[in-house]
């Protein structure tokens, strides 16, 4: 897949007051856009995404990009039905302006200088990249955690550009623990000396602050089933404790992995600043409800959680599918049971494909006039979802 830039030499106005400008977005796109423009979907990545969402840059790569096993011919997002959009999300650091970018002021990385953006900044660099595309209307918008953020702030905020929003493993809101394990990670980062205020960018990196911060958002990934499985108390290369302070268990050994696989691939102030985004958001604060500010989307619904998932349980999942109902909104939800945790978003692959290819195939053959593409078991769903029992 080939990563293509956008330029937006206007910029934006952003929410918190700031103008942003000019602005490059990095996306990729697969399959091939319909005559009609009714088969695109735009998926949202999460924190540690980027554009790369499917596939290989190059014969010699080791990994497809991040969504691999939900994009491409017969799975989930079928790219031989679907024209599949991905953009890196404004604030990251792989292609899309954010604070290690060059400011056109200054000709040095912004760093802190760089203004706090939103979700919904990143949204709206979202909708100026679909429109150079020439696509009014999105058949779907998709994305599990801070991506199910995005696809529920772009049903709100652009209601007529949305046909369907498919958010999994996520929220209506940030929770209290969930911006705590945000804040330890942050203040991993900027305790570490090489952070140098934000300005590390001619020197060395504060890698040793983003590893840890990357080792605590890695743990709220994972079940207690999940890491039972995986490491148990395993130890790590030994057959007895090493009676010191070096690595014992098979777990601080992957922990310590994750992180510094992290900071090669991740720039510490971009976590810094997409953290915080994903905290301010909160889709009902403008609203009376979250039930209110739902009323003002037009797309179809589908509520994604994962039994095991303690980031963002499926109790998140429910309050949206109450507040939906209570609109009358056409809302599906299902609840996979899965001992993946939060990360099963991810992995659990062959158990989403027919919930998102049949909900998809529903959206479609309304909107293009093709009858109600399953719309009973639309109301099934609903129903079971209401009343408590998932599917």
């Amino acid at each position: 897949m080939e990563t293509k830039s956008l330029e937006l030499p206007d910029g934006l106005e952003l929410e918190g007051g700031a103008r942003l400008a000019p602005i490059t977005v990095a996306y990729e796109t697969d399959g091939r856009l319909a005559p009609d423009r009714r088969n695109a979907i735009l998926i949202c990545h999460a924190l540690s995404g980027d554009a790369h969402a499917a596939g290989l840059r190059a014969p010699d790569d080791r990994c497809a990009g991040w969504c691999d096993d939900f994009i491409g011919p017969g799975r989930a997002f079928d790219t031989e039905r679907w024209f599949v959009i991905c953009s890196n999300v404004l604030g990251g650091s792989k292609g899309t302006t954010g604070p290690s970018a060059i400011d056109s002021q200054t000709g040095r990385p912004y760093g802190l200088p760089f203004p706090v953006v939103t979700l919904r900044d990143m949204v709206a660099a979202q909708r100026r990249l679909v429109a150079h595309l020439g696509i009014d209307r999105l058949l779907a918008v998709a994305g599990g955690s801070m991506g199910g953020m995005q696809a529920l702030r772009w049903a709100v905020d652009h209601p007529d550009a949305v046909a369907s929003c498919l958010a999994i493993a996520t929220a209506g809101r940030q929770s209290p623990p969930t911006i705590a394990f945000h804040e330890i990670g942050r203040q991993a980062v900027q305790a570490d000396p090489a952070w140098r205020k934000g300005d590390y960018y001619a020197g060395p990196a504060p890698d040793a602050g983003l590893a840890v911060a990357r080792m605590v958002g890695h743990i709220t990934y994972l079940s207690e089933e999940a890491m039972q499985a995986k490491f148990g108390r395993r130890l790590q290369d030994k057959a007895e404790f090493g009676y010191d302070l070096g690595t014992d268990f098979e777990v601080e050994s992957h922990l310590r992995h994750q992180g510094d696989a992290f900071t090669r691939r991740f720039d510490a102030n971009s976590y810094l600043y997409i953290t915080k985004a994903i905290d301010y958001f909160d889709l009902g604060r403008e609203e009376r409800s979250l039930a209110a500010a739902l009323g003002r989307a037009r797309a179809a619904f589908l509520l994604v959680s994962f039994s095991s998932d303690w980031l963002y349980p499926t109790a998140h999942s429910r309050e949206l599918l109450r507040a939906l109902l209570l609109n009358g909104q056409d809302a599906s939800f299902c609840e996979i049971d899965s001992a993946a945790g939060h990360d099963a978003f991810l992995l659990e692959h062959e158990r989403m494909a027919p919930v998102i290819r049949g909900f998809l195939e529903r959206v479609h053959g309304r909107w293009t006039g093709g009858g109600d593409g399953g719309e009973g078991d639309s109301l099934a769903q609903r129903r079971r979802g209401a009343e408590g029992e998932g599917s």
